[in-house]
């Protein structure tokens, strides 16, 4: 068995696994399921995870589930020492719910709703890996304490099988899914993140976010930006010389360009509803998340408009409108803005 610091180093190059061995509190760790029905009337997220309180307080793992057409939300609690994790591959285990990258298991039956079922994912589309760069966030991927890191674990994949849910039988054979990740001491201070793979047809996929991010006692706009389109990742990251040119948060819409590598990506989400989902925020005069708070409104029926062109010559690549778009807007924008 490998002591916590090389299983630690390992999982670097491992966005999937869990990197929560040996810490002692202020963590948290959430795998983000996201999976629509082919008719396009069930968007789902379900999201697994872990949060280490200070000093062991507080501390337990938790199943989060949001339902997108409904904009209602659950948060099922559970004994910390329900969470088991493979050390040599992405596997959990959580009471009697299973989670893989190749599929989910639920049984859940309390905190108001009832959910059995089993889906399948394959084959997913991983963000490509490089030795120095094993994942979206690409060399951040081994700067130390970051607050908050990322992994994209499949940016677009069919899904079938059946959940039923309050006995209702729903089926998403036909339909798609995403998968990710994050993991870290708490979120961001701000952000803003969206995600779409209903771009009309299969194959295309994006996911975008920026954060405030803490850096030597002053902090940065960094943002991380992928657009699968037709087995080609387009990417935009600060870590690659890419440039935010307009950011603007509205109560109806999210406006954000960026330049990079001789491409201009525009992005409009259209805000809609949403739930309330739990997550790991810190008080200002802390270093850690103290608690899990309900306090981080994400819709699955944003409506994101994309245009991909080309700077010197204005050809579009790409203008398409990605449904069941995931959407949060959250924290101190000022700072971000």
């Amino acid at each position: 068995m490998l002591p916590p610091l090389l299983d630690r180093a390992r999982g670097l190059f491992h966005p999937a696994l869990y990197h929560g061995r040996g810490r002692r509190g202020g963590y948290f760790e959430g795998w983000y399921y996201k999976f629509v029905g082919a008719d396009g009337k069930e968007a789902w997220a379900v999201i697994p995870g872990v949060f280490h309180g200070p000093g062991g307080k507080g501390s337990h793992a938790f199943i989060q589930v949001l339902q997108g057409a409904r904009d209602a939300s659950h948060f099922h609690r559970f004994p910390i020492e329900s969470f088991h994790a493979a050390r040599d591959r992405f596997e959990l285990r959580l009471g009697g719910n299973h989670f893989t990258a190749e599929s989910l298991e639920l049984n859940i039956d309390g905190g108001g709703q009832r959910l059995r079922g089993h889906l399948q994912f394959s084959p997913p589309t991983p963000w490509p890996w490089r030795p120095w760069a094993p994942g979206i966030m690409g060399p951040f991927t081994f700067t130390p304490r970051l607050e908050c890191y990322h992994g994209v674990l499949s940016l677009d994949h069919p899904v079938s099988g059946v959940l039923e849910a309050d006995g209702t039988a729903l089926d998403f054979t036909g339909g798609r899914g995403y998968l990710e990740k994050d993991w870290g001491r708490s979120f961001p201070r701000a952000w803003v993140w969206m995600q779409s793979n209903h771009f009309g047809r299969s194959g295309l996929s994006l996911t975008a976010s920026i954060a405030r991010i803490p850096w030597m006692g002053a902090a940065f706009r960094g943002f991380i930006v992928g657009f699968l389109l037709d087995g080609r990742l387009h990417r935009f990251a600060t870590y690659l010389g890419s440039r935010t040119t307009r950011l603007t948060v509205g109560d109806e819409r999210v406006h954000w360009d960026l330049e990079g590598r001789g491409l201009r990506l525009s992005l409009e989400a259209e805000r809609r509803g949403g739930g309330l989902l739990h997550a790991p925020m810190r008080s200002n005069d802390v270093d850690s998340a103290e608690a899990m708070t309900p306090r981080v409104l994400e819709s699955l029926t944003a409506l994101i408009h994309l245009r991909l062109s080309r700077i010197r010559t204005g050809e579009i690549l790409f203008e398409g409108t990605g449904a069941h778009g995931g959407l949060e807007v959250g924290g101190e924008l000022s700072s971000l803005l």
